[in-house]
């Protein structure tokens, strides 16, 4: 299975492909999709739609993992993330890509063991992981590729199986 994690934003959006065969996962891709600070939000939000298109195209995910917003402080800066995420789900959603929606928390669990770990702590273990010599640049594109561990994780789980048939998402 291959599993595009993407972590969203609006300046800058994470993305990780992994590729996933019963326990074991393999690290393919990952990078960030910019948008110039400055220019118009229904811009940087087409920008966005259209490179997720291009890695959709290119990449050929069988699953697409994407990271729930979580609200802290910004409330402005929340609300264009969000419109960011609502545009990254919409490009999955229209070229037939199933869509996951995972936590912090749940990433976290997943990769590290620990739902309150630690940044640094999930780069590392991404890492050891998918046996990388050193981490995923930027932390965007590591968290993206954390998100799709995420997935790959859930999905051999007997709970993950189950879930398949009541998938829940936002959509």
């Amino acid at each position: 299975m291959r599993i595009l994690g993407i972590d969203p934003g609006i300046a800058t959006v994470g993305f990780g492909v992994v590729d996933s065969e019963g326990p074991r996962q393999s690290f393919v891709r990952c990078g960030v999709i910019t948008t110039p600070a400055g220019t118009a939000l229904s811009s940087r939000l087409e920008r966005i739609y259209s490179d997720m298109g291009e890695l959709i195209s290119t990449f050929k995910p069988d699953a697409a993992a994407v990271e729930e917003l979580f609200f802290n402080t910004n409330i402005t800066t929340g609300i264009s993330v969000a419109q960011g995420r609502g545009v990254i789900l919409l490009a999955c959603y229209h070229a037939g890509v199933p869509l996951y929606e995972y936590t912090p928390l749940q990433v976290k669990q997943a990769v590290v063991g620990y739902g309150r770990a630690e940044k640094r702590q999930v780069i590392d273990m991404v890492r050891r992981i998918l046996n990388m010599k050193s981490a995923p640049k930027p932390d965007d594109a590591a968290d993206a590729v954390a998100i799709a561990l995420c997935h790959a994780r859930s999905a051999t789980s007997l709970m993950g199986r189950q879930a398949e048939v009541n998938r829940c998402t936002t959509i």
